[in-house]
């Protein structure tokens, strides 16, 4: 079976990404409108009506701001996780996930882990359907098993590439927003998203989103050239701002064999547990917006 995706729009400004086969499809996340998602959809030639529920990874607004209205007009479930809800600050009955439990939505088969991210209970996505596979994998603090071992899976992966360290270093930012940029629960680099694609990438590997790019602190020019000179046959894709990309087609005949090294870092997998046995959430954290 095989699999469609689009970036509908990657960035600070708003995240929504269109996952689908022939007969339904989801959004991971819903940050930009409700009226803009539909026109960008439109443009493609997508049909709202193929899509059956969002797919919340946390609750920062850039992720979260279409979905009230979204969720409202089509009658959409919204898969989110309770913590994600409780801190979102939107009023609407979700559908609780944690990681290790797939989703299930027709044909589409979603599997959610954990991520390091500022964010109450951030999560990541690897999408399938059948063979095909397909992975969401922004808003990443710093790399960890978790997230290699889902990449080496894909067919296809959205890819944070947030900033060029050399443009952060020198850039407008305050010192305390360019430590939680790059302080290992902010986002990934571009030199941190290239070690994971060349460290964990199989040979079905055909395409890769390099996905919320930061405006101040990123060059779109400069890291489709970094990633081309190592694409050996992927198609890079920078995924904007403004704008959607062409929706992708896969249509694999065999899934990637699993990874003999998995961890590219030290790092657990998971996220810190508290002392009682529950997991973090930063209960008393005020809602974020963004990171930038």
């Amino acid at each position: 079976m095989s699999l469609y995706f689009t970036s509908l729009n990657s960035g600070s400004n708003g995240n929504c990404y269109y996952i689908g086969n022939d007969r339904e499809a989801v959004l991971v996340d819903a940050g930009i409108s409700c009226r803009e998602t539909e026109r960008r959809m439109a443009r493609l030639g997508l049909d709202m009506g193929k899509v059956k529920a969002i797919v919340v990874s946390h609750e920062h607004v850039d992720h979260i701001r279409g979905i009230p209205v979204l969720s409202k007009k089509y009658d959409l479930p919204v898969f989110i996780t309770e913590a994600t809800l409780r801190h979102s600050g939107m009023q609407l009955e979700g559908r609780a996930f944690s990681a290790g439990e797939a989703i299930e939505i027709g044909d589409l088969h979603i599997q959610p882990f954990v991520k390091y991210h500022d964010a109450a209970d951030p999560h990541s996505f690897l999408i399938s359907c059948g063979q095909a596979r397909v992975g969401v994998f922004t808003d990443i603090g710093r790399p960890c098993g978790e997230l290699a071992r889902h990449f080496s899976m894909c067919h296809a992966a959205f890819l944070e590439t947030n900033y060029d360290t050399e443009m952060l270093d020198k850039g407008r930012y305050p010192i305390f927003l360019k430590n939680r940029i790059r302080g290992g629960h902010g986002h990934l680099s571009n030199n941190e998203a290239l070690e994971v694609f060349l460290r964990h990438r199989t040979k079905h590997l055909s395409h890769v989103l390099l996905s919320h790019l930061s405006q101040d602190n990123n060059d779109p020019d400069l890291v489709h050239s970094l990633f081309s000179r190592h694409a050996n046959g992927t198609e890079i894709v920078v995924a904007g701002r403004y704008a959607e990309t062409p929706v992708f087609h896969i249509n694999p005949s065999e899934a990637p064999l699993p990874p003999v090294h998995l961890s590219i870092s030290q790092q657990p997998a998971i996220l810190p547990q508290p002392a009682n046995g529950k997991k973090k959430t930063n209960e008393n954290r005020p809602v974020q917006t963004s990171l930038f």
